[in-house]
């Protein structure tokens, strides 16, 4: 055994305990049976672990991308938990594929698709919804609502018809995740499954339901697709999928990296979740990605390399084969403490604080979160990534320029952030400050021809050639008539 070995198979059998119960809980996210969510983890922790370049990342069920999956089912008019299967294969095996597509033609920087703001504020509402979306689960009721603030207004309407051993289970557990998360090489969730299981008689007792029976079997892949769906449907939401995971893998990814000093290899990192998700899609489970919060508790557990994701599978195996009686009985307001807990680290307004501070991007930050609140969660992404786009474009066709002036011997530097570098005599230095394209070349010479003019006029106002003093005007002030006719005098100011 190499000094490595030991502490890979540690944090494997730490993170287990964790990652196994997570899965069963983020299958009720997605609306589908709990195997999809144990299927789903073993094939994401084989496959990156055999085949990506992190050590520290691991790859599993996600509750954003499980989030995604159950609005994208919805629309795609999935009324029953088969059709809702059979939509979802196809779904998983559609992002694995376009996964490795980018993978293999080099399209890495992909995830930059989707700005740091938009990811920010649409995580931010996703935990929202999400932990609403539990609440039914900890409370034991059906209601008919699906959008946000439609469901919060039925669960407060129908208050009095919550089950209250129910939500007496699921606060209890969510108190016991809080406590046990301040003892980080402590299991938690597993604890709290393992307490709540064997409370599952006398829970059940009272009225509380439990997980009920996973059906694991080895069968052939078959796609069957439902009715009136169209290709062109599948492949959108394919792609949101695929996009979604890849923006929060590689988030995590590049995290850890940089914190470790270790080379990021993004193309890999695409082949590595293609085949991953393409593998959870044939078996019928759950998108799987490099969550943040997995990949922090493996580093946590003290990890240093992928060795700890395949012993965590190993792990995952063991005990699905030998306990999966024991699963069946977790109580459903366990797994919903589980998700509510997971996705509350997210809830961090301080996330917000630089944005609103330095005052940029506040608009995508809130499109983001009201996004997912009011059009959807596949929805609210989708638009708020439009809404950075026309953003982008707006600011790409309004050219800014910086004047830079000597600071030291050989320093040029923007003048308006450091106003004690000089501008040299009768020599105008500009930098462009957006890219140079098609649609505003013409803008940025209009404004490169307003510095020039403003820059002579400056130089003959100094030589005694202009009445008017522009020692402290700027050249958005001025309407030129012409540069002749402006050294005579007759520059009118606006």
């Amino acid at each position: 055994m190499t000094r490595t070995t030991i502490p890979d198979i540690l944090a494997g059998l730490s993170i287990a305990g964790l990652l196994l119960p997570e899965a069963v809980a983020y299958s009720s996210i997605a609306g589908l049976p709990p195997q999809a969510g144990v299927v789903a983890l073993f094939a994401g922790l084989a496959c990156y672990g055999a085949l990506g370049r992190s050590r520290y990342a691991i790859v599993t069920a996600t509750s954003s991308s499980a989030a995604v999956l159950a609005s994208a089912t919805l629309a795609l008019g999935a009324s029953s938990v088969s059709e809702r299967v059979a939509l979802a294969a196809l779904l998983v095996t559609g992002a694995g594929i376009i996964f490795m597509l980018c993978g293999m033609l080099r399209l890495g920087a992909i995830s930059q698709l989707i700005a740091r703001p938009v990811l920010r504020g649409y995580t931010f509402g996703l935990a929202l919804v999400i932990a609403i979306r539990q609440w039914p689960h900890l409370v034991n009721v059906h209601p008919g609502s699906q959008g946000f603030f439609a469901l919060i207004f039925e669960l407060l309407r129908d208050y009095h018809s919550w089950h209250l051993p129910s939500l007496a289970c699921g606060l209890l557990a969510l108190a016991g995740l809080y406590v046990l998360e301040r003892f980080r090489r402590v299991p938690g969730a597993l604890l709290v499954i393992v307490a709540s299981i064997f409370a599952a008689p006398r829970l059940a007792a009272h009225g509380v339901v439990l997980t009920g029976p996973i059906h694991l079997s080895l069968a052939m892949p078959a796609f069957a697709v439902p009715p009136n769906t169209l290709l062109l449907q599948l492949i959108e939401f394919s792609f949101a999928i695929m996009l979604i995971l890849y923006a929060e893998s590689y988030g995590s990814i590049r995290t850890f990296a940089l914190r470790h000093d270790q080379a990021v290899q993004p193309n890999r990192e695409l082949l590595a979740l293609g085949v991953a998700n393409v593998v959870s899609g044939l078996a019928r489970g759950t998108p799987v990605g490099a969550g943040y919060s997995a990949t922090s508790a493996n580093e946590a557990a003290g990890a240093k390399s992928r060795l700890a994701g395949l012993s965590a599978a190993a792990v995952v195996l063991v005990l699905v084969l030998a306990f999966l009686g024991w699963i069946e009985r977790i109580p459903e307001p366990a797994l919903a403490a589980i998700v509510i807990h997971a996705v509350s680290k997210s809830l961090r307004l301080s996330a917000f604080r630089n944005y609103f501070l330095w005052r940029t991007d506040r608009l995508l930050v809130l499109a983001a979160v009201l996004g997912v609140m009011i059009l959807g969660v596949l929805d609210g992404l989708l638009g708020a990534i439009a809404l950075s786009v026309v953003l982008l474009l707006r600011s790409l066709a309004q050219p800014r320029l910086s004047l830079l002036g000597r600071l030291g011997a050989h320093d040029y530097l923007d003048t308006a952030l450091f106003p004690a570098a000089a501008t040299v005599p009768d020599i105008l230095v500009l930098r462009l400050e957006e890219p140079l394209l098609f649609f505003n070349a013409d803008p940025l010479m209009t404004v490169v021809r307003d510095r020039v003019r403003f820059a002579r006029l400056k130089a003959a106002s100094r030589k005694g050639l202009l009445r008017a003093n522009l020692k402290h005007v700027s050249p958005r002030a001025l309407d030129y008539a012409s540069v002749d006719d402006a050294v005579r005098g007759e520059c009118v100011s606006r």
